[in-house]
């Protein structure tokens, strides 16, 4: 039997914006302990996509403002 696909990761937008929504309802001070916990869990995972993206977005850019001569684009891995 095969195992359900795991949803796609978000875009970093999504994932911004979730973020924010997770720290404004966490702010709020209205969720129970264990809600507080399963909030700041996502908002966890959350940030890492977000981190990875800027990380992505960062390799890009040095690779193509590299100034040394004759400086090809390389090829880099999303992950």
């Amino acid at each position: 039997m095969k195992k359900p696909a795991a949803p796609p990761a978000p875009t970093f937008e999504q994932a911004l914006a979730e973020l924010e929504d997770v720290v404004a309802a966490l702010e709020r001070g209205e969720m129970s302990l264990e809600e507080s916990l399963a909030a700041f869990e996502r908002g966890i995972g959350l940030t890492r996509v977000c981190q990875q993206a800027l990380d992505v977005a960062e390799q890009r850019v040095r690779i193509l403002t590299d100034a040394r001569p004759g400086a090809e684009p390389e090829p880099f891995e999303t992950t």
